[in-house]
């Protein structure tokens, strides 16, 4: 990413690391790129890090300007986490 060009949105930025992931997965690439392609998938980790801590501070105003002054944490029910089709 230059200085001029614009980041990319949490969607692509998410796509892309998926991607760069799965080709250091394989173990197929030469030293040096593989390096490159690490570099850049802690560069779009950070920036999705940052955009989750953006969109939760604006989720946490938006409920506390309802009158909900506390946040409670997601839970899922144990019955929500099994996979599809496991029963």
């Amino acid at each position: 990413m230059t200085a001029k060009s614009k980041p990319p949105d949490f969607e692509k930025a998410l796509a892309e690391l998926e991607s760069l992931v799965g080709r250091l997965e394989r173990g197929d690439l030469p030293l040096d790129e593989a390096l490159k392609t690490f570099a850049r998938g802690v560069e779009l980790t950070r920036h999705c890090q940052a955009a989750l801590k953006t969109a939760q501070q604006k989720v946490e105003i938006l409920l506390t300007r309802d009158g909900q002054s506390e946040i409670a944490p997601f839970t899922v029910a144990e019955d929500e986490l099994a996979e599809p089709g496991a029963e």
